[in-house]
Order: structure tokens, then sequence, then C-alpha cells
């Protein structure tokens, strides 16, 4: 069983792993149909990072988090509010999936460090599906500027 400060850390980081995927099926729900599919797989990829940390604390003993955040929440909407009075839609979508996506591999990163390596190693696991999706949402920013 993982020491209580390392269970709140993962779920912390499920609860912002759940607001992300929230936030890319409100994006998908509105983005033209190449952009939709890419950022289903996106959303499929967090799906399963979420039950693979989910899992893990069942497996310790710990019920984990089943839902985001109220942060989430208000950012879903400010974001979905501030996406309607632009142009571009699609790349202002991306912009903002792709700096919430840096924020979670960031909040990942750290929570590695501070853990012990032995809990650490659940994250690790997980930093090539979170990598994967930077590198999907860090081309799309680059070809949204123009």
């Amino acid at each position: 069983m993982l020491p209580r400060p390392q269970t709140a850390i993962c779920n912390a980081l499920i609860r912002r792993s759940i607001d992300l995927l929230l936030l890319y099926r409100r994006a998908a729900a509105g983005c033209e149909p190449g952009l939709r599919m890419v950022l289903g797989e996106n959303v499929h990829t967090l799906q399963l990072l979420i039950a693979d940390l989910q899992e893990q604390l069942r497996a310790g003993g710990v019920g984990p988090r089943d839902h985001g955040s109220w942060r989430g929440v208000v950012h879903r909407h400010v974001t979905g509010w501030l996406v309607r009075i632009v142009a571009r839609r699609d790349g202002a979508w991306i912009r903002a999936l792709s700096h919430h996506e840096s924020a979670l591999l960031h909040a990942f990163e750290q929570a590695i460090e501070c853990m012990p390596v032995e809990s650490a190693l659940v994250l690790r696991r997980q930093m090539p599906r979170l990598r994967g999706i930077h590198l999907d949402m860090h081309s799309l920013a680059g070809s949204a500027r123009y």
C-alpha cells in the first residue's frame, strides 16, 4: 500500500488527467473531422493512463478518484467561451490543449522526482503515453500558428 502522501499525489494526477480528458472531449466536439480523430486518439490514451493509475491504487487498497477537479470544470467553461470568440477555433483549441497537456506532463515529472523510486515506477510507466500526447500536440501547435 502506498503511503498517504503518495496516494494523494497519485489521486491528484488522476484528477488532472480526467480534467484534461474532458477538455479533449469538449474540443473534439467542435473541431473539424481530421483533428477530431487525433483528439479522440489522445482521449483514448488518457483513458488508458487513468485506468492504469486507478488500478494501481486499487491494488494497493486505496480508493482512486474517478472524477476531475472543480478547477477543471472552470477551465473547460472558460476555454470553451474564449475559443468561441476567436476566428481560428481549431488553432485555439490546439493551443489550449497543448498548454494543459504540458502542465500535466510537468506535474508527472515533479511527482516522479518527489516520490521514492519504488512508488515512482508506477508513474514512470505512464511517461511514454504522456510524451506521445505531448509530441502530437506539439506538432499540431506548430502547424496551427500559420
